[in-house]
C-alpha cells in the first residue's frame, strides 16, 4: 500500500509517496535525489525517534491509514554537519491572514422558502 509522506527540514518541506515495504534506506536515497545530499549525511525521524535504515516504512508506523493523501505523515530531516548531526529543527508554517467577508460562509438563518427565491 501507498503511503504519503511529508519530509521536513527547518523551512524546507518534501512531499512524497513511497510504498509501506520501502526502507528508510530507499526513502534517504529520494531525498538525495532532491536535495543532492547522500543518504549516509541524512538522518530521519518520526516524532523524535531516530529512523534505522533497514527498517520498512511500515514497520516504523507509516501506513495507509497514518498516511494519507489528505494527511501526509511527517518525516523529520536532519543533515551531518562536519562530524555530528544537526540538531532536528523544523519550522512552523505560517498562518494565512484572516479571510475577506466576502469570503466567509454566510449566516444560515434565513427560511428556506426565502432561500429558493434567491
Amino acid at each position: 500500500m501507498d503511503v504519503f509522506l511529508m519530509i521536513r527540514r527547518h523551512k524546507t518541506t518534501i512531499f512524497t509517496d513511497a510504498k509501506e515495504s520501502t526502507t528508510v534506506y530507499e526513502l534517504k536515497r529520494i531525498v538525495e535525489g532532491i536535495l543532492k545530499r547522500a543518504p549516509e549525511d541524512q538522518r530521519l525521524y518520526k516524532d523524535d525517534m531516530i529512523l534505522s535504515d533497514s527498517q520498512t516504512l511500515g514497520c516504523c508506523g507509516f501506513t495507509n491509514q497514518t498516511a494519507r493523501p489528505q494527511a501526509p505523515a511527517t518525516v523529520g530531516l536532519a543533515f551531518r554537519q562536519s562530524d555530528c548531526f544537526e540538531q532536528l529543527r523544523i519550522e512552523s508554517f505560517s498562518t494565512p491572514p484572516e479571510l475577506p467577508d466576502v469570503m466567509k460562509p454566510q449566516d444560515s438563518g434565513s427560511t428556506t422558502s426565502e432561500q429558493a427565491v434567491q
